[in-house]
């Protein structure tokens, strides 16, 4: 095997938020380390952390009914929507950060404030969406969230929703002013320049074909995809953050612990309109609930978009399927990522998710006719000729190993990293993007635990509320949260 031509300190496979974030951190942490970022695109965060490839919420469980589900008792369960909150305060709290170390100098320019709502429709959505804020508003994580089922407060809060709706309709919404939008294209951007300012090098149609294990580390197969030629570098330490194109080379690098993970592709696409009339008339972002087998990603929601300056609406996502792994993939991602050691897994993820293949054959088959008139549960009257339809990015949902069912369908992010701590890998979906922060911090602690131990004081400086419950804690959730408003511009 030929040596590699250069070697470096780390290699960030992918030029999206996760691998702009860990760079940005490892930047000021470890100054003196060489970080070199691969992007296979002519330009960084074109695939899921793209503005339109994504619906820029910035997840922090306050509108998103999915992370509240309901028990067979009518009890709402707390702990995931309570772990996402705080793990975007996180996300919140670093940011802040480099602001006020003048990394990030024009806070509007990826986050702007959007009320966050809840909508349940019919007696049973209203009813469902009701006890959720009851139990959400004894927490102090959601104590600002309010309810109404008044039809005239509704309209007052949504007029595109509701003004103008027949007398008789039941609703049920929940508000909070503290949600957000996030561009995190725009980012990812700012945080891959400020690495390069600091030393770092980015390049761009540049692809990770192949890595193989070192004496010291990781050697990579690199392919410039203008001039064509290949060249190799060596790294001590390895980040896969290429959203779908993660899995492949997870499996490339042979590491025990990625053995048996599979991916699922779904697509998504939206209706936008830039139409002033008709975005003045909603500023929001609602969630609504899924239809019987919908994927989390695909539960419908009418959202503000704050891109470069100018206010959009999106609606959607609109689910179908695609076997690429990204949005300028290949049609021959899902079948060549199938391996002996994940087949059984996906085999029991097929076997025991038939509503969701049924359901997304459905969205496949829906016309645009149809796809207008889902959106009327949202807005009554719409005009087709304001809206276009846009395709949103791929997500892969990972499929995983489970000792009682043999393979399971997760809705989530998970972190694979190799023993020795080398190599680590993400895979899946939402929440992603808004939790990049904590992620990160996860993989500091776990790949680099000897440097961690020096790192610890800087890294509870970026993120001040770190290793404590911020629901135990009113009036330190108090400080964090004026200090990050204040500091975003989100007031």
């Amino acid at each position: 095997m030929p040596s590699p031509q250069e070697k470096v300190d780390v290699v960030l496979i992918g030029g999206g938020i996760m691998s702009a974030t860990l760079g940005a951190m490892l930047t000021e942490l470890q100054p003196d380390w060489d970080i070199r970022v691969y992007e296979k695109l002519d330009y960084v965060a074109s695939e899921s952390s793209d503005p339109w490839n994504n619906a820029g919420t910035g997840h922090a469980a306050l509108c998103e009914l999915n992370y509240t589900p309901e028990d067979s008792n009518g009890d709402i369960d707390l702990h995931k929507a309570s772990t996402i909150n705080q793990q975007f305060h996180h996300s919140r709290q670093y940011w802040s950060h480099l602001v006020d170390t003048g990394v990030l100098t024009d806070p509007k320019s990826f986050i702007n404030p959007i009320p966050h709502i809840s909508y349940g429709r019919g007696e049973k959505g209203r009813d469902y969406i009701k006890r959720r804020y009851e139990t959400m508003v004894r927490n102090p994580l959601f104590s600002q969230m309010e309810y109404s089922d008044d039809p005239a407060t509704q309209a007052e809060w949504l007029p595109l929703m509701f003004e103008g709706r027949g007398p008789g309709q039941v609703n049920g919404i929940s508000r909070t002013e503290l949600g957000t939008d996030v561009d995190f294209g725009s980012l990812s951007r700012q945080l891959l320049s400020y690495i390069a300012d600091k030393g770092a090098t980015v390049r761009t149609s540049h692809q990770v074909t192949d890595l193989e294990r070192a004496s010291d580390g990781w050697t990579l197969t690199v392919k410039d995809l203008l001039s064509h030629e290949t060249h190799r570098i060596g790294a001590k330490f390895v980040f896969v953050g290429a959203g779908g194109g993660a899995l492949p080379l997870l499996q490339k690098s042979g590491i025990p612990e990625g053995r048996g993970y599979g991916g699922f592709p779904v697509s998504g696409i939206f209706l936008r309109t830039s139409n002033p009339d008709v975005v003045a008339g909603h500023q929001a972002k609602v969630y609504g609930q899924a239809a019987k087998g919908a994927p989390p990603m695909s539960v419908p929601h009418l959202d503000t978009r704050v891109v470069d300056g100018k206010d959009y609406l999106m609606f959607g996502p609109y689910a179908g399927f695609s076997p690429k792994f990204l949005k300028k993939g290949r049609f021959t991602d899902l079948p060549f990522s199938v391996r002996g050691n994940n087949l059984a897994t996906m085999l029991n993820v097929a076997k025991d998710n038939t509503d969701l293949v049924t359901y997304l054959l459905g969205e496949l088959a829906a016309t645009k006719k149809a796809r207008f008139e889902a959106m009327h549960e949202f807005i009554p009257n719409i005009d087709p000729s304001d809206w276009e339809f846009i395709q949103a990015g791929q997500r892969v949902q990972v499929m995983k190993k489970d000792p009682k069912k043999g393979g399971v369908l997760q809705f989530g992010t998970e972190l694979i990293s190799s023993a020795d701590g080398s190599i680590a890998a993400l895979l899946g979906a939402s929440p992603g993007a808004s939790t990049a922060v904590p992620i990160m911090v996860n993989l500091l602690k776990t790949c680099f635990p000897r440097q961690y131990a020096s790192w610890e004081s800087d890294v509870k400086d970026m993120i001040p509320s770190l290793g404590r419950d911020l629901a135990e804690d009113e009036t330190l959730l108090k400080e964090l949260s004026e200090y990050t408003a204040r500091t975003l511009q989100l007031i």
